[in-house]
């Protein structure tokens, strides 16, 4: 397995993907290699995103020891990377068709123009048309990479444009080393967040070096353990939703003020100064972008919680089939034997889809706390609402 402390730079962040790093070093170093446009897959926290920057950096510098162009590049400060990355729900038309114009410019000063696509899931049908024509004909020095959790995620037309590049998932305790190694925790920690995460590295990351997040989730899953009626699951909900929107606001309040306050310094606004008429409509977008992102983040908190709740009904199936070798929530073991004995299988398979289908549900745009009280009561009654 790759080693973060040994990997050549600029993969030396590439973690456990010694395979794709190989295809990629062997591409960025061979024009018979390289295709035009590739697609990056592999499941949260995977290092997909990571992986595409290492790839962007070697595919710009003009040789393996121009390690300061690479950490250019890396820093997304470099002409010939264009990022593409978003904390709204969407990725929008405009944003792509400015993609798609970029990708015809001819590389300032690397061997090649790099066009990187995060979440390229969140392109709907008529924005991944836009990309069609630029991904089957782009210029000879432009190569595109795009990045999604699978190739389903993405319309066949895309996929059939791009060269696709798997991610493997890492091992539980390989996740724990790896936190261990980055954040100095103890391995107990380590090892628990590596698991609750469920292999997510920076999911993992955050639980190993935040008690509040370690507390809220486990506070989350007690609670609707506990729920037992329609007036507990309503509260239970409640507390989920108000949960979900403090980390938000706690996430986003600080950089929406100093995205402004940069907005404002670039237009030669003063601190405490009245916003001039002129100015208005670039602050009103930019709030704009903000309230977008506020939307996103509080479905990511609220996605999370449903992949915490997956994960515990998940081993009560294992324990109701005599496994517990695997439990991903070993310190709820007491309460999920309980559930599993006095639960049939079938009412734990029944919940499980619920959570799927609340997740479908969110994708379109079902108030998140309507959706959440329907779960919750599907979960304390055994039957759907």
């Amino acid at each position: 397995m790759t080693s973060v402390a040994t990997a050549p730079f600029p993969w030396s962040d590439v973690w456990g993907q010694d395979a794709a790093v190989q295809t990629l070093q062997q591409a960025a170093s061979d024009p018979a290699a390289l295709s035009h446009a590739w697609l990056i897959t592999g499941p949260p926290g995977s290092g997909r995103s990571t992986l595409a920057y290492a790839f962007a950096a070697a595919l710009i510098a003009e040789h393996p020891g121009d390690e300061a162009t690479m950490r250019q590049v890396l820093a997304a400060t470099h002409p010939d990377v264009t990022a593409l990355r978003t904390d709204k729900v969407i990725i929008t038309i405009k944003e792509a068709r400015a993609l798609v114009e970029r990708s015809y410019f001819a590389p300032s000063a690397g061997r090649y123009r790099v066009i990187v696509v995060e979440d390229a899931d969140r392109m709907v049908e008529r924005t991944s048309n836009v990309l069609l024509k630029a991904l089957e004909e782009p210029p000879e020095r432009t190569v595109w990479v795009l990045c999604a959790p699978s190739e389903a995620d993405l319309l066949p037309t895309i996929r059939s444009r791009v060269r696709t590049l798997r991610l493997r998932e890492p091992e539980v305790d390989d996740v724990a080393r790896l936190i261990s190694m980055r954040t100095g925790v103890d391995e107990v920690i380590a090892e628990q967040a590596a698991r609750h995460a469920q292999r997510h590295i920076g999911m993992a990351q955050r639980l190993a070096g935040h008690d509040d997040a370690r507390r809220r989730r486990d506070e989350t899953l007690r609670a609707v353990l506990s729920v037992r009626g329609v007036s507990t699951a309503v509260e239970v909900a409640g507390h989920i939703i108000q949960a979900a929107t403090d980390d938000a606001k706690a996430l986003s309040t600080e950089r929406d003020a100093a995205e402004r306050a940069a907005l404002l310094r670039m237009v030669g606004v003063a601190e405490g100064q009245a916003v001039p008429p002129a100015v208005r409509s670039q602050v009103a977008a930019l709030e704009d972008d903000q309230k977008k992102r506020a939307t996103r983040s509080l479905r990511d908190g609220i996605d999370r919680v449903l992949t915490d709740l997956q994960s515990m009904y998940r081993d009560v199936v294992m324990l109701q089939f005599g496994r517990s070798d695997d439990l991903i929530n070993r310190e709820l073991l007491t309460e999920l034997e309980a559930l599993a004995e006095a639960w049939p299988v079938q009412r734990t398979i029944l919940v499980l889809d619920a959570i799927a289908d609340t997740r479908e549900t969110l994708d379109r745009n079902v108030a998140p706390l309507l959706a959440l009280e329907s779960l919750l009561v599907t979960v304390s009654s055994g039957r759907t609402p």
